[in-house]
């Protein structure tokens, strides 16, 4: 073995076992898609508030909602309030193990204060034990309020006691027992006004939830001029929210018709044209490969997930960098000069692996010819019922858990517009441009000198969701890696790809921030 390959080995030795850590990690965290549906019902919520005071004229919410919005928004509270229960039981079964004979009460929320941090498992158990409490108390509490609408106000009243019961020793959540207090008082009778109540209520809910809460208790004081102000709000508030529940729940619904009809008539063609149909374009045509596997290792061990992956990360750590204090436009830049890095570092290493082979081939890292914006689009939409269709499997293998890309918890709280371009700048353009250069560009045309066009796509479109460190986004990112995989086979032009990756990350983060302003 050469000191080349032995360094190779070791490197990739740090890259798979740090990879398989994360992923493993993963497991212990939530997805964002549970909260995104919370966000989705709050919009929904929101829309209910039509009926009360819109005109004829105006749109109805029954038609958007159906006819009982809160009784289902409720059933969603109510399964994702047990889902968390469940999730927090099982961690703390594990504290427990760790923590050899410590007892750790199941149903405490100020029972980790006794659990040591022996280990960085154990602090990480912690972490997200306490993460899913603050949920849990944020969950009872609207669920209350939810009973209370429907008109199950001794429900509601045990919901808010055992919340008080349940946070009364822990120094983490003051708002969680003020709040439940505060709203116990304003629906009991005869309704008690907490002091601070209106702070209480704006510090401890969020969208529809602080609305219901602070029109009861302009009612309860009789306050008819703070409660015009807030209907009005509100009222403008609920014909927005039908406009971007339009844009959330439509348009991926027309978008996602449109592609599957395209998806039948590209395979309906395959099937009777054969090789004359557009899917058989190139379908069998490889790469002419001018470098051994032994350059393709390094560039994608090497320039994405060692530089990118451990020694980057540990450079900012040893720059003493922390942005988790930061506001969320500091973030946002963060994550940019983050990305900027390891884009700046991952092409370098590219360009330094394959300059000796320079000038390469025609077909590489191609961007000649005018086929890329209808390759782009015909592709992006025929991804939205495939990976639609695969992230609902998804969801029921993962049952909520399997963790989610970092950047999408922070999109979602992007209200900034400063921080959305920022994220947009980020989600849209870097990273599509780098991740299909690395992926598509140079490692599927790179496996076809060893392997069929149709399984280097396969193979690239694995380490492609691979990369992104997350169990629960393996199988909907692999689809989506065949179809950009497919593109860009197809098509020859990496700024097809590219186009389909952009258009992709920019419907998320759309939709991201859509749902995130129906709580802000």
């Amino acid at each position: 073995m050469t000191l080349k390959r032995f360094i190779l080995l070791v490197l990739t030795i740090f890259a798979v076992g740090k990879m398989l850590l994360s992923l493993g990690n993963s497991l212990s965290q939530p997805q964002i898609q549970a909260r995104l549906e919370l966000y989705q019902v709050n919009l929904s919520l929101n829309v209910t508030s039509l009926e009360a005071t819109a005109d004829d004229t105006q749109l109805s919410s029954q038609a958007l909602l159906g006819e009982t919005p809160y009784a289902d928004a409720q059933r969603k509270y109510q399964e994702t309030l047990e889902f968390a229960k469940n999730r927090r039981r099982d961690l703390k079964a594990q504290l427990k193990q760790l923590s050899g004979d410590l007892a750790v009460n199941q149903s405490s929320v100020a029972s980790l204060a006794q659990v040591p941090d022996v280990s960085p498992q154990q602090q990480q158990l912690k972490s997200s034990i306490q993460e899913l409490n603050g949920f849990i108390g944020e969950l009872e509490l609207k669920t209350g309020i939810l009973q209370a609408k429907q008109g199950n106000i001794s429900t509601a009243l045990e919901t808010w006691q055992g919340v008080q019961n349940e946070f009364s020793q822990s120094s983490r959540f003051p708002n969680i027992p003020r709040t439940a207090r505060t709203l116990a008082g304003l629906w009991q009778t005869p309704p008690q006004i907490a002091d601070n109540a209106e702070i209480d209520i704006q510090n401890g809910l969020d969208g529809w939830f602080q609305y219901e809460a602070l029109s009861r208790l302009y009612k309860v004081q009789d306050n008819q001029t703070a409660l015009a102000s807030l209907q009005t709000a509100q009222q403008e508030k609920a014909e927005q929210a039908v406009w971007k529940l339009g844009i959330v729940t439509g348009l991926p619904l027309i978008g996602g018709l449109i592609g599957f009809g395209l998806l039948l008539f590209f395979l309906g063609q395959w099937f009777f044209k054969g090789k004359n149909a557009v899917l058989a374009t190139n379908q069998n045509t490889g790469w002419d490969t001018p470098w051994n596997w032994e350059t393709t290792w390094q560039v994608l061990v090497v320039g994405f997930f060692f530089f990118g992956q451990i020694l980057l990360p540990l450079l900012i750590a040893v720059s003493g960098v922390n942005p988790t204090g930061w506001a969320i436009r500091g973030k946002a830049l963060y994550v940019l000069v983050t990305y900027i890095l390891m884009t700046a570092g991952g092409l370098t290493i590219l360009y330094f692996s394959i300059r000796d082979y320079f000038p390469l081939p025609e077909d590489w890292f191609r961007i000649k010819g005018n086929n890329w914006l209808s390759w782009g689009l015909g592709g992006y939409l025929t991804a939205i019922p495939l990976v639609v269709l695969v992230s609902i499997l998804n969801q029921q293998i993962w049952q909520g858990q399997g963790g989610s890309n970092p950047l999408l918890f922070l999109a979602v709280q992007a209200q900034d517009p400063v921080a959305l371009l920022i994220f947009f700048t980020t989600a849209a353009i870097l990273a599509p441009v780098f991740e299909e250069i690395i992926f598509r560009g140079f490692l599927l045309p790179s496996l076809t000198r060893y392997f069929s066009v149709w399984v280097a796509i396969l193979l690239s479109s694995l380490l492609f969701s691979i990369a992104h460190l997350s169990v629960s986004e393996v199988l909907p990112l692999t689809v989506l890696g065949l179809v950009l995989g497919v593109v860009y086979t197809r098509s020859r032009n990496i700024l097809a790809s590219i186009i389909v990756h952009s258009l992709w990350n920019s419907g998320t983060l759309l939709s991201l921030y859509i749902l995130g302003s129906g709580v802000s």
